[in-house]
């Protein structure tokens, strides 16, 4: 993921050991209407996976998959009052 440089360092400690630090941006940000299935299945064996999420709520992420959720889920999320 996309490093945000207004962020602590601690804060964005789980990136060094993410997987998706291991692959390329395309496979989370993929193109409008394509499967984000792929990228979730690796979001789901990340040890980071929770910091992901919660750092994609907490800054409003409104593109890819962050945490192992779609945008859409995120929203969904999001709406329910998280």
């Amino acid at each position: 993921m996309p490093i945000n440089h207004t962020s602590s360092t601690a804060e964005l400690a789980w990136q060094e050991s993410a997987l998706c630090a291991q692959t390329g941006p395309d496979f989370f940000f993929p193109d409008p209407g394509s499967s984000t299935r792929e990228a979730k299945r690796l979001c789901a064996a990340c040890d980071g996976r929770e910091a992901c999420l919660e750092y994609a709520l907490t800054h409003d992420e409104r593109f890819g998959v962050w945490g192992g959720l779609s945008e859409k889920e995120r929203y969904a999320l999001r709406r329910q009052g998280r």
